[in-house]
């Protein structure tokens, strides 16, 4: 497990590296600490990372520059700020937790259970799906998005209006940010379920979900009656 962390002070970022090893297993992890915004951005660029701990304020710089870059990775970022006014816009981009400065062990090892737990951050959710297109980075409005399909380690965003956008997180990692009315439905599959119609049923007990624009995905099998269940509560029926 490689892990960054971008801060610019040292006794701090010596008590999160010291932390993050005792936490998740000095064996288990390989932490670099940097405390520049341009040694992050040239690290992450020529080395794979599996998580981004992230100072806002580094050295009057901005690490949301670093955030807005980066967050289209594949990696989760967990913020670490004293600016607690910005924590709201940082979950809007799609990170997995914000920790306001001061902090103690307790409320750190809360932010890295639902990065190596898989415990997702219930109280805010992203706004936003950010991916490379184009040589640049684009936000995608969740409320436009139709579903998403898994694409080995990498997903495939679907839009209303037909686009498609790779986005290098893995649908296991797109769960942790996504919004509550985004369900997994099958195992290659999360829907919008705001855009969901109807579920059908075809020989074989195959099933399927279709969607207001009449695309349609497969519902797993394991997951038909709880989707089923969701869309008719959602329905108000």
């Amino acid at each position: 497990m490689k892990i960054l962390i971008v801060e610019d002070e040292p006794r701090i970022r010596r008590f999160i590296e010291n932390q993050v090893k005792e936490l998740l297993g000095e064996q288990q992890v390989q932490v670099v600490a940097l405390e520049k915004l341009l040694q992050a951005q040239e690290y992450i660029h020529s080395h794979p990372i599996d998580l981004l701990l992230l100072d806002l304020n580094l050295n009057g710089q901005d690490g949301f520059d670093l955030l807005k870059e980066m967050v289209a990775g594949s990696f989760h970022t967990i913020v670490i700020s004293a600016y607690k006014d910005r924590a709201i816009e940082a979950f809007e981009y799609g990170v997995l937790d914000f920790i306001a400065k001061p902090f103690t062990q307790d409320r750190l090892a809360k932010a890295l259970d639902r990065f190596s737990g898989q415990k997702s951050q219930q109280d805010y959710r992203a706004k936003y799906l950010s991916v490379k297109a184009y040589g640049r980075l684009q936000m995608l409005p969740m409320e436009e998005v139709l579903y998403i399909q898994g694409a080995n380690n990498y997903s495939e965003v679907y839009l209303e209006n037909k686009r498609k956008f790779l986005h290098d997180k893995s649908l296991e990692n797109l769960l942790l940010i996504l919004p509550g009315n985004f369900e997994r439905v099958h195992k290659s599959y999360i829907v919008n379920m705001n855009k969901a119609a109807e579920i059908q049923t075809k020989p074989g007990s195959r099933y399927f979900l279709v969607f207001q624009n009449k695309e349609v995905v497969p519902i797993g099998r394991t997951r038909f009656k709880e989707i089923k269940q969701k869309l008719l509560s959602d329905k108000g029926t």
